[in-house]
């Protein structure tokens, strides 16, 4: 691996703890800055997401040869010695004498000979003594914080919510990184058509396990592949697939997707229309309106009308029409796609969650304004919080007797995720263990009256 590598993924992790910095977007701009070789690019990719995602974890494992707590060191040399503990015990490619000299020359270039000691010593320490055992902590929640590598808040709530056994494997899982996974654009092709010409470029894929739009990419640069250039897929996980088909979406519809950027399931809409009809994709973030405008470009379809604005305030330019169907993706904690974004676990706090939670309800309520008689209202959220997700259904239903929920969103979702064990009529959770997919949530309301 090049030196270069180890200073820019602390440099990134540095940006990530200070700046609050996205580490998916972070890693996408430091790629395309140097220029690294693909070998480099994996392992600048697994240093940074793995020491986020193992965080406190390392810090476990390193406080006991930090004598005077992390406290007593600068931010930079704590990150420093995180990344280099993270190599030494979850790699196995680069040799721990590497590891330790990259780090301690770092640490003589950044610092001075007195830092450079000290994560010698550190380090040397590590590699002598090892980590220490998690079974001397006695409180449960505790143990499985630091064992899996999640904020206490976090295990505590999702034990509460889905019980011991799957909130362990909500973070076992979470830990892992996602599979790649494409949607065909079934205006062009079929997904066996797709797949065989994907094989025919090199690549190593195969049908998805839960949307049947899907394909696994196991090896293979699908965006610089002619088939995506071409508009034949579109990069997007299978949990998030489902919703277009939940939408019960049909030729000619006049439909609204409130909270549309970046445009996967706008751009599915559309398909699922035939390219018929008029969407409404609206977004808080004008500057994410081209990429909604991009992706529509690219894949052939015309019926998609963009607009920047805050759908809390969509009266006015909806002008009180009403809608076929209406789809509110909500912005939400993140909590199902932390194997994508690790550092939303840090990120997130308790009061986090209940004031995203009222910008949710509010959202819900005034679209649903928008929402013609016996039409069809979505939200769908790519959390797994229990408030956020029953809680806003609850709190809906309750102040809106006009809306019920749809019975027969079964009828349209894939019969194994219905038998799985997470559907209640017209909503269904998706937990990250239950098919390998990002954690996901989807409500469908029928306007009755």
């Amino acid at each position: 691996m090049s030196k270069l590598v180890r200073e820019v993924a602390l440099d990134a992790l540095l940006q990530v703890e200070k700046e609050q910095a996205y580490s998916n977007l972070l890693l996408n701009q430091l790629v395309k800055k140097n220029e690294f070789s693909k070998r480099d690019v994996g392992l600048l990719t697994e240093i940074v997401y793995g020491t986020i995602q193992r965080k406190n974890t390392l810090d476990y494992f390193l406080s006991p040869f930090v004598k005077n707590g992390f406290e007593s060191i600068e931010q930079w040399v704590h990150v420093l010695l995180r990344l280099s503990v993270y190599q030494m015990l979850y790699l196995d490619r680069v040799p721990e004498r590497a590891i330790i000299h990259e780090a301690v020359m770092i640490a003589s270039r950044r610092g001075h000979e007195g830092i450079s000691g000290m994560v010698n010593g550190v380090l040397r320490s590590v590699q002598r003594q090892g980590q220490p055992s998690f079974e001397t902590i006695k409180n449960e929640k505790k143990r499985m914080s630091l064992e899996l590598s999640f904020p206490k808040w976090l295990v505590s709530r999702w034990i509460d919510q889905y019980g011991e056994k799957d909130a362990k494997a909500i973070c076992q899982v979470s830990n892992q990184p996602p599979s790649v996974t494409i949607r065909v654009n079934r205006l062009k092709a079929t997904v066996e058509e797709v797949i065989e010409r994907l094989r025919d470029e090199g690549m190593d894929v195969e049908r998805g396990h839960l949307s049947p739009d899907a394909i696994i990419v196991h090896s293979g640069h699908v965006l610089s592949s002619n088939l995506y250039k071409e508009g034949y897929m579109t990069i997007q996980d299978e949990s998030s697939m489902l919703v277009a088909r939940a939408l019960d979406v049909q030729d000619n519809m006049h439909i609204v997707d409130a909270c549309a950027a970046p445009g996967g399931k706008s751009t599915h809409i559309a398909e699922r229309m035939n390219n018929n009809g008029q969407l409404y994709s609206l977004d808080l973030h004008k500057h994410k309106m081209h990429l909604i405008e991009e992706q529509a470009n690219r894949l052939g379809l015309t019926c998609i009308k963009t607009k920047a604005l805050d759908a809390r305030l969509s009266g006015d330019y909806l002008q009180g029409e009403q809608f076929d169907r209406v789809l509110v993706d909500a912005p939400c904690s993140g909590l199902g796609v932390i194997r994508r974004k690790p550092d939303i676990k840090w990120s997130k706090k308790p009061t986090d969650i209940s004031a995203i939670q009222s910008i949710q309800q509010e959202l819900i309520t005034v679209l649903s304004k928008h929402v013609k008689k016996d039409g069809k209202l979505l939200y769908s959220t790519c959390t797994i919080d229990k408030e956020e997700n029953e809680g806003t259904v609850e709190n809906f239903l309750k102040e809106h007797p006009q809306f019920e929920l749809d019975r027969t969103l079964s009828s349209r979702l894939p019969k194994k995720l219905v038998e799985f064990g997470r559907y209640s009529p017209g909503m269904v959770t998706i937990l990250p263990q239950d098919f390998l997919t990002d954690g996901f949530f989807i409500a469908c309301f029928n306007k009755v009256r």
